[in-house]
């Protein structure tokens, strides 16, 4: 290559990977005070793939510093190419980084080709470059292919799209098509400085509702189901449909409450969501319009730090009908979440709020990274985030962490729990 006229140089290694790769050719540029302007490596099944952008100083660019490099990378049995940069099209990449920047997570039970084919497409329709991928979940065995249960592939995309919540609802379309789950999110300080989580309870911590398994110890679970459903789906207010639900219930015995309570389903990825979560410092809550007795049966099983719910009015052993106090409703639940923030010293945009109801969404929107977990309809389209084919824990993924990292956390928790 000419170097005469060719200050800036783009350099791609690839070939088998092995230790001191990375050394060796930097120790050679370093031999002629080679400034280092970019640098990147991949590595995937034993093969190297390293980048860097280098710039040439005046003494170096009559010198055999790219000869030493071919010679270098003859001698390892790998390929090595030499691209000049023009002045005009590195400072068209300076420029770049002043650029808005997303993390787009595509999240399922197994990746495919055509999953991220549809999802690099939709980036690159909507303006925006792909600067880095990712795989976030472990290595998968041959024997587990067919049923590998979870999987994560992260893209950094950057450029400036005109309405990221156009871009949301074109993902959320692909998902639905892809039976897969896509999150995109500013990458910013915030994405990573994460300190609160609140979770809804019913059909989001557990899979089930609470009322309409006290409705069938009561006789009327049919009459409280077709109300939940209904209020779940936004089609009736939640205060007055909870008030109704509730009243159906006069004269229940209080013992059946810790029965249910011994047969609660918790969900998928909850314990190693909430375990990983409170070991690295997070504050948690639940914030339920269910009933205070189960929020704080999970608050004992899970580690959760605080609850907030509904207290279920129980006079000489029965249940009245009633609650004690205000309803925790949609708005009551946006007001907590403000209000344990503001306890806490944590920024609405450093929590993060997940629920299944028409009711979470107030606390969803203020929330900086707000999740329809398992949602209904209404609520997935509305929320700027949405999971549904994989458990609680991964939520994990959406702040970054990758399952080396969370396997890593989780199994030190419970080596912990069995000493």
């Amino acid at each position: 290559m000419n170097t005469q006229d060719r200050s800036i140089v783009l350099i791609n290694l690839s070939g088998h990977d092995r230790p001191g790769i990375t050394s060796a050719i930097t120790e050679i540029l370093a031999g002629y005070g080679v400034q280092v302007l970019d640098i990147g490596q991949a590595v995937i099944h034993d093969t190297l793939a390293l980048g860097l952008l280098v710039h040439l100083p005046p003494q170096a660019q009559h010198s055999p510093v790219l000869q030493e490099l071919l010679f270098k990378a003859h001698e390892w049995g790998m390929q090595i190419r030499f691209t000049p940069v023009a002045e005009a099209s590195y400072e068209h990449w300076v420029a770049g980084q002043g650029k808005s920047r997303y993390i787009v997570t595509l999240l399922g039970r197994q990746i495919t080709a055509e999953q991220i084919a549809r999802v690099t497409r939709t980036v690159a329709e909507n303006g925006l470059n792909i600067d880095r991928i990712h795989r976030l979940s472990g290595r998968v065995s041959r024997s587990q292919m067919d049923n590998p249960g979870r999987a994560c592939v992260e893209f950094s995309v950057r450029g400036e799209t005109l309405d990221t919540a156009e871009l949301r609802r074109h993902f959320l379309a692909l998902a639905g098509e892809l039976e897969v789950d896509i999150a995109v999110q500013e990458d910013n300080i915030y994405r990573r400085n994460r300190r609160l989580v609140v979770f809804d309870m019913d059909s989001t911590l557990i899979e089930t509702e609470v009322i309409d398994e006290l409705a069938r110890e009561a006789g009327v679970g049919d009459q409280v189901a077709e109300i939940t459903e209904r209020a779940m789906c936004g089609e009736l207010d939640f205060s007055e449909s909870f008030k109704a639900r509730v009243a159906l219930l006069k004269g229940l015995d209080a013992s059946v409450l810790e029965k249910i309570a011994q047969r609660l389903p918790i969900t998928e990825g909850a314990e190693k969501l909430v375990a990983t979560l409170k070991s690295l410092g997070y504050r948690t809550a639940i914030l339920s319009g269910g009933f205070t007795y189960f929020g704080e049966y999970l608050q004992k099983k899970l580690g959760i730090d605080e609850v907030h719910a509904n207290e279920l009015e129980i006079e000489d052993g029965r249940v009245t009908g009633r609650v004690v106090g205000r309803v925790v409703d949609g708005e009551c639940k946006a007001e907590l979440l403000q209000e344990i923030a503001r306890k806490e010293g944590i920024d609405l945009e450093q929590a993060i709020a997940v629920g299944d109801g028409a009711n979470d969404l107030p606390m969803l929107g203020l929330a900086g990274l707000g999740i329809a977990f398992r949602a209904k309809p209404l609520v997935r389209q509305t929320a700027r985030h949405a999971l549904s084919t994989l458990g609680l824990d991964a939520i994990l993924y959406l702040i970054g962490f990758s399952d080396r990292d969370i396997e890593e956390q989780w199994g030190g928790l419970r080596s912990g729990q069995k000493k």
